[in-house]
């Protein structure tokens, strides 16, 4: 099990590696000054369509202060806004802007290229288990 395990570090590892190296790279696809984490954001915001900061900052584990300070610089460059929420004045609603929604839809399709190419010698079953079994490994934690 001990080697296996390492096996898993190893293999983990390298794939942060090279995620890193692709943050970079699709992050400056979206906007030339977005920095690589952010990626993640604008995911996150593309998926729900409209959420507010306190539940953006509890599904992604980081403080509110921090993800406010994300999303200030996200604003500034006009990928993201932030709208009072109707139900409670004091919170605001986080979507995307029309021109982040387009920025981010590019550099996704560009990023879904990439892994699509990579895995195109795979069998479709080998592909949803590797889909599956990430998932499932990002939920342990």
């Amino acid at each position: 099990m001990d080697e296996t395990l390492r096996a898993v570090e190893h293999e983990l590892t390298a794939l942060l590696r090279r995620g890193r190296a692709l943050s970079w790279e699709i992050a400056r696809e979206v906007h030339p000054n977005l920095e690589p984490n952010a990626y993640g954001l604008l995911l996150w915001l593309r998926r729900s369509g409209s959420i507010r900061l306190t539940d953006l900052a509890a599904k992604l584990g980081i403080g509110k202060g921090t993800l406010s300070r994300q999303i200030g610089g996200l604003e500034a460059l006009g990928l993201v806004r932030r709208d009072p929420d109707p139900t409670d004045r004091r919170a605001a609603q986080l979507s995307l802007t029309e021109e982040g929604t387009r920025r981010f839809d590019a550099a996704r399709a560009a990023r879904l290229g990439q892994i699509r190419r990579s895995l195109e010698s795979w069998p479709p079953e080998d592909v949803a288990d590797l889909a599956r079994l990430m998932h499932r490994f990002n939920e342990s934690f």
